[in-house]
């Protein structure tokens, strides 16, 4: 199986000479196509920041990030945003739809940007809401639909371009635990269904038992890295939770 991102020796500094802090530090791992992989810590532990250097967003302060034979640490501002717009697909945990438009509009967008042309669109749109279920919400407006429904629509608008990567920020967090686990199911199906290679940041445990591998990230450095492999998700789950314990443990050590 081929790596799709390989990130090596990873730091991000944050401040000045005279306070510095640490947010990552030489972080070193793999993401292969076709995986779901979850990226799991507290707050403060450079997960979001993580995130954030893999979407080009935020730039490191020393190591590399190859994507494919890529180093997206050595692009300049206009070829990445060329990169972003090529190669990577976003759910947020706050939807980012736009109200003035109808769900099917939303989507389409992505596709109006890369200037595809009207009669393609129409037919992807529909396409995408049919794998997704959601095409009895084509002409509803955001605000017409609930959370869960609003962030189905998110997975669309993400999957549509067809981005080598998909980038996944607290997807659940504004949901109820039935949206989530709609939503969780819907992207297990986009990772094993569609060919979907997703990246998901969360602090959530029942969350993480969708991937099948997650990394835990503590003070800025890869704690420890799970695979699901044979368990079901409930004892995936109880594996995860008994790392967390750990994790814990040793944060009150501290």
């Amino acid at each position: 199986m081929s790596h799709l991102i390989t990130a090596t020796n990873v730091e991000k500094y944050y401040g000045d000479s005279g306070q510095t802090t640490k947010a990552l530090n030489r972080v070193s791992f793999e993401v292969n196509k076709g995986e779901f992989t979850g990226i799991m810590g507290t707050s403060g532990s450079g997960k979001t920041t993580l995130l954030n250097m893999l979407a080009t967003i935020d730039r490191v302060s020393a190591g590399q990030i190859y994507f494919e034979d890529v180093d997206i640490t050595k692009l300049n501002e206009e070829e990445l945003a060329e990169f972003r717009k090529k190669n990577l697909g976003f759910i947020f945990q706050a939807f980012n739809l736009i109200d003035t438009l109808t769900i099917d509009e939303n989507i389409e967008m992505a596709l109006s940007l890369r200037d595809v042309d009207k009669a393609t669109r129409v037919k992807e749109v529909a396409k995408i809401m049919e794998q997704l279920g959601i095409s009895h919400l084509k002409n509803k407006f955001p605000y017409e639909v609930s959370g869960g429904e609003k962030q189905r629509c998110a997975c669309a608008r993400a999957l549509i371009t067809e981005p080598k990567l998909i980038l996944a920020d607290e997807p659940t967090g504004a949901l109820d635990s039935k949206s989530s686990t709609k939503l969780l199911s819907l992207m297990e199906f986009m990772n094993k269904n569609l060919a979907a290679t997703i990246l998901m940041v969360t602090h959530d445990a029942f969350s993480s038992s969708y991937c099948e591998r997650i990394l835990f990230l503590n003070d800025g450095e890869i704690f420890q890295e799970l695979y699901r492999g044979q368990q079901t998700r409930r004892e995936f789950l109880n594996t995860i939770l008994d790392v967390l314990a750990i994790m814990g443990g040793q944060a009150d050590a501290e």
